[in-house]
């Protein structure tokens, strides 16, 4: 296994620890990874669409709100989890803070 990286999985593991996947990306496990992160940015932006709707509306119920608040908070965890994942594979850049010196070079 060539140019293998620690991959955070979009799902938890028993006690709602992080999984990890250690691959070059291009397994079965990688795979479903992936569609499941898709499934989960596509949930997040059905539910911006209808927050904005109820929002609109100006006539919700609180129960309504309540409902749209554990939603979106939901997608709102998973969307960070996709984010961290992501940016944690993505190559250092010359902006990196962590990679430019205190000099800034």
């Amino acid at each position: 296994m060539t140019d293998a990286v620690a991959r955070l999985l979009p799902w938890a593991g028993p006690g709602g620890k992080p999984c990890f996947l250690v691959s070059d990306g291009t397994g079965y496990v990688s795979r479903v990874a992936d569609n499941i992160e898709v499934a989960q940015l596509e949930l997040a932006a059905g539910l911006v669409k209808e927050a904005r709707r109820v929002l609109a509306g100006r006539a919700w119920t609180p129960g309504e709100l309540h409902l749209l608040e554990v939603e979106l908070t939901d997608a709102l965890a998973d969307v960070h989890r996709v984010a961290e994942s992501r940016g944690a594979r993505l190559p250092a850049s010359d902006h990196d803070p962590e990679v430019i010196g205190a000099d800034g070079e």
